[in-house]
């Protein structure tokens, strides 16, 4: 139960690791004002930048190595609730400084395409008519 308790915890910290990335990424995106692969991987990287610092001082918080090494009473049920958290705050920032950017640029790259797509078949119909 305990082990549960701490994949919960970790599943909560990971969730937030991720909407805040996507956040950062779709500002960066909707300030560039530009609508190019191009300024789409430099939105893409200037918002990932910004969340480099933050992601590396939430994971070097060293809390959970004091209950990891702890034997005192009630020790063995905190190790169980912190052995996920030590393990997924290694690995829970490295999905959303490399995977959630990732996909962020595979969707809006798709999303340029379509609207390019639209916009020269309206240009040919409109040249059609003419």
């Amino acid at each position: 139960m305990a082990g549960a308790v701490g994949f919960l915890a970790l599943a909560g910290v990971s969730a937030e690791f991720g909407v805040i990335m996507l956040l950062y990424l779709k500002n960066a995106w909707e300030r560039s004002g530009e609508r190019s692969e191009a300024a789409l991987m430099a939105a893409i990287s200037d918002g990932a930048l910004l969340r480099v610092r933050p992601k590396a001082m939430t994971v070097i918080v060293a809390g959970l190595v004091p209950i990891m090494a702890g034997s005192g009473t009630g020790s063995e049920v905190m190790q169980r609730i912190a052995a996920p958290m030590v393990g997924g705050m290694i690995t829970a920032p490295l999905l959303s400084l490399f995977v959630v950017p990732a996909a962020f640029l595979l969707l809006r790259r798709r999303e340029l395409r379509k609207t390019a797509d639209a916009g020269a078949v309206k240009g040919a119909a409109a040249n059609a008519t003419l």
